[in-house]
């Protein structure tokens, strides 16, 4: 049997990724694809009459060769991309997606769906298997079922292409980022980098066969080395190159591609009778409407670039000349290390935390720890077990002294890995299927030298806590049905989770386990601990402006009909970002459009909004949390049987509320951000 498709005797289900080489995947894809296809069939043609089981648990329970390809595959291309695996990726894209077309518009099987969705009200179903045939019949519908045969064949065209765009976009985007490296002849330049982030372009420079230094590019526009570098012309090389990604001209231009994604989802909302793309994905969201969104984003965006602008102001003080972009960026991080050690009223400088915050330390005495107090969760790692590539490192995870699933750790950062940082299912939990999840966090940290420590930022610490939060919504999961696992809840929820799990960051019950200096092993001294927290306690308005000028920038572009699709990209962002009052030279969005992967490459298109949506109920649940015990495993367990366990298999905003008492408030979240 393809090893892909055979059955893992590994602990879990684990894959056994040593016996699966790239040349497996097509013909692995080739048998489920055509398995999958028959067991829909079945279904579809039975003589039965419809019943839920034999109908909606039927598809649920099929696939599963499929499910198993895509859950290998899709772990490998993003983190550890090679030439053959992007090739494969592409193939894939148009197949999947016309594989998908075929289920979902197939007229018997629609025709099943629809009696039972029209009966629903007495067929004597649960509550999630309500909520399953409801988005069965929703998806269809939005896949184009209900369409005539003409209708049908022009979402099959609009779908596939759109399929083969976005995964180009991704692709365009990680190969132009490689290719934007900045390049230092001269140590010197690089002042302000640790001896390590020096020694890492060092080695960068040598891997790509070139003396000198490769400073590498981070996905946002905003770089880690800009906020360090003291050399004003260095820190202007860094920033525009990463200002300018995508929109130089080259192989890696993505332009185009933007121009015909937007006008594709646009044609294909209008064909479904939505009046935009952004009306299209935000009814499937908790937001009410596009409107809704924007209606939030102008309010937090007036209150955002004033405090903008008194924050700016300050930085031009400190400076005492005026400022560009780059500038900003290291004006502030000054700002904050000034403002925090004034805070701790001694001269300590929050940089100095990162001695204090080594991976390792942090994950076991932190991440984990913090996670067993709360939720009841252990960790053992498994070092006979191998993940996708040798970075990767695999953990037990139980609960009640009974094993729950597999965590896995790709923590370093590696040219075959997309940028940014992110949370992926290798296995779904099911009671039906008898799954357990297996469940991936994936990050791009500098890797040290060999011998040395890895050190984490303040904004390290905080994503690792963030991306674990996820790890934690999938692993906690006790649903039947697999399309309500864990984090396979509405996009503008996805993300409370992971921000509920940041407050445990810097929590004193929770930072005093970890950090530890990694030379000498002493604790953090409590003027340092307290300066952190004063540094992270209030957002910077420079970054909620930038990503409320993303988000907007979103919206923008999903809110035009196919008439209104501008062909020049720059100028459209520029007068987005104006009309929507977040204009700012000196604080450029989060993302350009020609980089902007959440939307373009990935799956948050008109719903990069999500993350403040989600913010409003993770500002609210963190007063809970400190109102209700804080670490404690009485509130962990409430949170956990409330939000975790539920996944999709109830309203997940409704249960909040019931948790909370009362739907959440947009005041904490202004409080946090500073912006009351």
């Amino acid at each position: 049997m393809n090893p892909v498709l055979a059955a893992s005797e590994l602990p879990y289900g684990l894959p056994d990724f040593a016996a699966i080489s790239d040349d497996d995947f097509l013909p692995a894809y080739d048998v489920a694809l055509a398995a999958h296809l028959d067991e829909v069939e079945s279904i579809a043609s039975s003589a039965e009459a419809p019943t839920f089981d034999n109908t909606i648990g039927a598809l649920e329970a099929a696939g599963r060769p499929l499910a198993r390809a895509n859950g290998i595959f899709f772990n490998i291309e993003g983190p550890d991309s090679n030439p053959q695996r992007a090739k494969i990726a592409q193939v894939l894209a148009v197949r999947l997606t016309e594989h998908a077309n075929a289920i979902a518009m197939h007229p018997a099987l629609f025709a099943r769906v629809d009696e039972l969705y029209r009966r629903r009200a007495e067929l004597g179903l649960n509550q999630a298997q309500t909520r399953l045939l409801e988005q069965r019949y929703r998806d269809a519908v939005r896949a184009g079922a209900a369409l005539d045969d003409a209708g049908q064949a022009q979402m099959r065209e609009i779908s596939a292409r759109l399929a083969t765009l976005t995964t180009d976009f991704g692709q365009h985007l990680l190969d132009d980022t490689n290719a934007s490296a900045v390049h230092f002849t001269d140590a010197a330049d690089l002042d302000g980098l640790s001896a390590a982030e020096i020694a890492a372009a060092a080695r960068t420079a040598a891997d790509a066969g070139r003396d000198g230094y490769l400073v590498a590019l981070e996905l946002p526009t905003s770089q880690a080395t800009v906020a360090k570098l003291t050399d004003p012309a260095a820190r202007q090389r860094v920033f525009d190159a990463s200002m300018s990604r995508c929109a130089r001209g080259n192989e890696h231009d993505t332009r185009a591609l933007i121009t015909e994604i937007v006008t594709l989802r646009a044609r294909r909302a209008a064909l479904l009778g939505y009046p935009t793309h952004a009306d299209y994905v935000i009814a499937e969201e908790t937001a009410p409407n596009p409107q809704a969104v924007a209606d939030l984003l102008a309010e937090l965006g007036a209150a955002a670039t004033t405090a903008g602008e008194a924050e700016l102001a300050r930085l031009i003080e400190r400076a005492g000349h005026p400022l560009t972009a780059a500038d900003v960026t290291f004006y502030l991080a000054a700002d904050q290390r000034a403002r925090a050690a004034d805070s701790a009223t001694t001269g300590v400088d929050i940089d100095d935390f990162a001695d204090y915050c080594e991976l390792n330390t942090v994950l076991v005495d932190g991440v984990f720890a913090a996670a067993g107090r709360l939720y009841g969760l252990t960790f053992v790692e498994r070092n006979d077990l191998a993940g996708y590539h040798p970075d990767v490192r695999v953990w037990e995870v139980s609960r009640g002294g009974q094993g729950i699933g597999l965590f896995l750790g790709d923590f370093y950062a590696r040219p075959s890995k997309r940028g940014g940082a992110w949370m992926n299912n290798i296995v779904d939990q099911s009671r039906q299927l008898g799954t357990a999840p297996i469940i991936v966090n994936v990050l791009n940290l500098t890797e040290p030298e060999p011998g040395q420590p890895c050190l984490l930022s303040l904004d390290q610490l905080t994503t690792l806590f963030h991306e674990f939060g996820h790890a934690i919504h999938g692993l906690l999961s006790d649903v039947d049905y697999v399309s309500q696992s864990g984090t396979s809840v509405p996009r503008d929820f996805v993300e409370f989770p992971s921000q509920v799990n940041e407050m445990w960051a810097l929590h004193p019950d929770v930072v005093g386990g970890y950090a530890r200096n990694h030379r000498t092993g002493e604790a953090a001294p409590q003027a340092l601990l307290d300066a952190v927290r004063a540094a992270g306690g209030t957002e910077p308005a420079h970054a909620t402006v930038e990503y409320l000028a993303a988000a907007a920038l979103d919206l923008a572009w999903h809110r035009l009909t196919e008439a209104q699709i501008p062909s020049d990209v720059q100028e459209f962002e520029a007068a987005a970002l104006a009309e929507a009052g977040l204009g700012s030279a000196l604080i450029p969005p989060r993302y350009r459009s020609t980089y902007f992967n959440h939307v373009f490459g990935g799956g948050y298109s008109s719903a990069y909004y999500s993350y403040i949506w989600s913010e409003i109920l993770d500002a609210e649940t963190e007063q809970w949390f400190l109102s209700h015990g804080g670490l404690s495993a009485e509130s962990g367990a409430a949170f956990a049987d409330a939000v975790l366990l539920r996944g999709d298999s109830v309203d997940p905003v409704a249960a909040h509320a019931a948790l909370l008492g009362h739907p959440a408030r947009i005041g904490p979240l202004l409080t946090r951000r500073g912006l009351q």
